[in-house]
């Protein structure tokens, strides 16, 4: 699990497709020594595990059905790609809940400057759409961010200075693709509503209570 915080970057010193699958080899471009095979780090958003670990490179696997659904399979040597490990249950969840497992790709369709800011605008499938709120979360390329502007098959978001430095996305430029993992929860509600439709017990939105989220596991009730 993540926040959608990047860490910092790495780039690609190589990149092989094995059989569908990819070989990747990455070289952080912060400290990440205390890392250790096996664990879970987050590739432009995709959740990867690391396999080796040798004079400061990393190297990671993604199967064919991950290149599929993201860009990883894109990815070149040189290119530069945001890093972040799976959260600790001490960390601060700074920015939302992160699975690191994404939902289809983007496509960049506006970049301009505003003040200091940068606004990015992204046309997305329909079907990714209904998950988009204003002022909801968003993650792009593993990156945590508000929703400003929600519209179908459309989203914009606003990139500060300090994520635009800290991560790659003030690199791209409009055509290029980005990951995009909608907020789970969203998928989850429209699970509950499906279920309650298919019994007989919702004949619309409003239906949705305290004691249904917690038939449904969501945990005891918020006093």
């Amino acid at each position: 699990m993540f926040t959608g915080l990047i860490e910092g970057t790495g780039r690609i010193k190589d990149s092989r497709i094995i059989n569908g699958d990819m070989d990747l080899l990455i070289m952080p471009l912060f400290d990440m020594r205390d890392s250790r095979i096996g664990d879970s780090v987050a590739v432009n958003g995709v959740c990867l595990t690391i396999t080796e670990m040798n004079e400061g490179l990393i190297r990671m696997y993604a199967s064919s059905e991950t290149t599929s659904r993201t860009t990883i399979g894109s990815l070149k040597r040189g290119a530069e790609v945001n890093l972040e490990r799976a959260m600790k249950l001490s960390d601060r969840l700074g920015g939302h809940i992160v699975s690191g497992h994404v939902d289809g790709t983007g496509i960049i369709s506006e970049k301009r400057e505003v003040k200091k800011s940068w606004l990015i605008g992204v046309k997305i499938d329909e079907g990714l759409s209904r998950y988009t709120i204003a002022k909801g979360s968003v993650a792009i390329d593993g990156i945590s961010l508000t929703i400003n502007v929600c519209q179908t098959g459309y989203f914009e978001v606003n990139i500060i200075p300090e994520t635009g430095g800290m991560t790659t996305l003030l690199t791209k430029k409009p055509g290029d693709a980005v990951n995009i993992e909608t907020d789970m929860i969203a998928r989850y509600v429209e699970k509950l509503l499906i279920k309650e439709k298919a019994a007989g017990n919702s004949k619309d939105p409003s239906s949705i209570s305290m004691e249904m989220l917690e038939q449904f596991g969501f945990g005891s009730k918020i006093k």
